[in-house]
């Protein structure tokens, strides 16, 4: 269906149009104030939009254009001198072609169809009986359904309703002792706004060191935009927020937590990012921020495998490569990390950087151990076989494994091999090599793999199952 807006038959129309065209300012402006926007990582955003408003005495009408279209109305709290609220109102329903023709039904209004052949228009009045799926008119003594068949068609309204607006509004009644211009606040929460960090780091493997870059990606899908606003950040996720960072299986990329204090600046138990200078923040728009900026931090290449209580496997499978460094103050990024991406890059042997993985973390405290796992090796392989497995007695038993490890690598290699799944009362009766009981469940050894050779660690557990 091809509905048009004749705005030339609408500012004919009279002052009820005029009124609400002088509601709604142009596309350049916007009816904010000064505003604030604390962004929170689940989803979630604190508003304050202070505008100078003239409120008359007593009660009236006070219209908010330009708020959040996902405002959680509850939320909303109003402040100024000698105001109270009385009632409040959220026009979400926005101007457009269709929503006009919905709020058309049981009224009349114009259809202009132009002939194709010799460009003559005709027009006929016209009663709107329905508009759900398509429209059906009412013309005269037929009924008749306006169809999407090419034919140049347009339609004219004589006006445009009252709760129809073209950008989300707030409107407030409000209880004023007197009259005259004065600053209001308007506060409320939404989501539609959020922020990660995304991490970018190059890794120099001989040097064992990195360059890490740290951005602030904000995203905006709150359906309005947030005009010059002063933004602050806010590492943490209060009670009610959503999109938390994932749990990844198997071991997190902190390895350690760290105990050490981040000089910025703290809200309670969150940390604080505010924004160095005011920026708009468009509806439908990704906005980079750098927050971090580290060159030459130690960082090394380590690999890992994880096996499975009794797991076994008819091929060798690929060990983790993972990323190690710290983010302590004297020997790493020195930083509280917010949650987010890190995306790792290589030189390659021509000197250009290339992707070579990535890896999400939580938040993570300053002097806190990382290993992120960023893929599978190639050349680095493990094979844990279960090789004998038998009752000892009615409630004991005796599994002995095998784990072969290969490496197709021109350097040597050392492979943090874990297995898990043990119990608290499980005991290692044979080892070939001496491991680390790292908790109740695990057990690690360190394997040795020269250049171009293999390894074979194998152990005896004596276990309740």
């Amino acid at each position: 269906m091809r509905v048009a807006l004749l705005l030339s038959t609408l500012l004919a129309a009279g002052p009820a149009f005029a009124q609400i065209r002088a509601e709604i300012p142009p596309p350049s402006e916007t009816a904010q104030g000064d505003v604030s926007v604390t962004i929170y990582n689940g989803d979630l955003a604190l508003v304050q939009d202070t505008r100078q408003l003239a409120i008359g005495a007593g009660r009236s009408r006070q219209e908010f254009p330009d708020v959040s279209a996902q405002i959680q109305p509850q939320t909303v709290t109003l402040t100024g001198e000698g105001l109270g609220i009385v009632e409040q109102n959220f026009d979400f329903d926005l101007l457009s072609p269709a929503a006009l023709m919905q709020k058309a039904v049981g009224e009349t209004i114009t259809l202009v169809r132009t002939n194709p052949a010799n460009g003559q228009e005709t027009r006929e009045r016209a009663r709107v009986l329905a508009a759900n799926g398509g429209v059906v008119l009412q013309i005269g003594e037929r009924i008749e359904v306006l169809r999407d068949d090419g034919l140049p068609v347009r339609v004219i309204f004589d006006r445009v309703p009252e709760n129809l607006r073209a950008r989300p509004t707030l409107s407030v009644t409000v209880q004023s002792e007197r009259g005259g211009r004065r600053p209001v606040t308007l506060t409320y929460l939404t989501p539609g706004l959020g922020w990660q960090a995304d991490y970018v780091a190059l890794f120099d493997e001989t040097a064992g060191r990195m360059d890490v870059q740290g951005w602030i990606t904000l995203t905006n899908t709150s359906g309005t935009p947030y005009t010059n606003a002063d933004v602050l950040l806010v590492a943490g996720q209060p009670g009610g927020g959503s999109g938390a960072v994932p749990r990844r299986r198997g071991a997190g990329p902190i390895r350690q937590p760290g105990t050490e204090t981040s000089e910025r600046e703290r809200l309670g138990d969150y940390y604080l990012y505010p924004l160095p200078e005011r920026t708009t923040i468009a509806n439908r728009q990704t906005k980079q921020v750098s927050f971090l900026d580290v060159a030459n931090t130690p960082a090394s290449r380590a690999y890992e495998f994880r096996n499975a209580w009794l797991g076994t496997f008819d091929e060798a499978q690929s060990a983790n490569t993972v990323l190690r460094f710290s983010s302590s103050r004297d020997q790493g990024l020195g930083d509280a990390l917010p949650a987010g991406t890190v995306r790792v890059y290589q030189r390659d042997a021509r000197g250009n950087p290339q992707f070579v993985g990535e890896s999400p973390i939580g938040h993570t405290p300053m002097g806190s151990e990382l290993g992120l796992v960023t893929g599978q090796a190639f050349d680095v392989k493990v094979q844990p076989v279960v090789e004998r497995r038998e009752r000892v007695n009615a409630s004991r038993w005796r599994t002995t494994m095998r784990y072969t490890l290969t490496n197709a690598r021109p350097d040597a290699v050392t492979v943090d091999l874990l297995q898990a799944g043990l119990w608290g009362d499980t005991r290692i009766a044979e080892e070939s090599q001496a491991s680390q009981r790292r908790s109740a469940d695990e057990a690690l050894w360190r394997v040795a793999i020269p250049a171009n050779g293999e390894a074979t660690v194998t152990a005896t557990f004596d276990t309740r199952f």
